[in-house]
């Protein structure tokens, strides 16, 4: 589970967004961000399945619904090797990379929905929340 401890690692790596301290923070990655969040991933796959089954959640350190921590920095100006927050997609089952649309994108700790159709009516923008209810427990703790 996300914990107060999840948000600590995020600031400190912000402060502190180089190569040799995450080599050396690397195994407080693994279990206050990684773990957790393929956690929260594994939560998602029942919920997503009874409102969405072609889309998937995917809880693989690679390949799946998580993001990588480690930045695209070749065209960037600021050249920080790695992101500050938890990236989680949960893309359609066709889609094979990030670039296809998910239903949405969650970049923890500021969990955004971002909806890459066309806007939902309310009706069924309460249809998607009330689905995901179960899983609305897995807060910061």
């Amino acid at each position: 589970m996300f914990s107060k401890a999840t948000l600590g690692f995020l600031d400190e790596l912000a402060a502190n967004n180089e190569r040799a301290w995450f080599e050396e923070n690397k195994p407080r990655y693994e279990e206050l961000v990684r773990e957790p969040a393929l956690e929260f991933i594994a939560a998602m796959a029942e919920p997503l399945a009874k409102f969405a089954p072609h889309f998937r959640a995917e809880p693989r350190k690679m390949g799946g619904s998580l993001m990588r921590v480690f930045r695209d920095t070749r065209f960037a100006r600021d050249k920080s090797p790695y992101k500050t927050n938890i990236g989680i997609q949960l893309r359609h089952e066709l889609g094979k990379d990030v670039l296809s649309p998910p239903l949405f994108n969650t970049y923890f700790p500021l969990f955004c929905p971002l909806f890459t159709t066309k806007p939902s009516p309310p009706k069924k923008f309460a249809y998607f929340t009330s689905a995901l209810m179960p899983i609305t427990t897995y807060n910061v703790v």
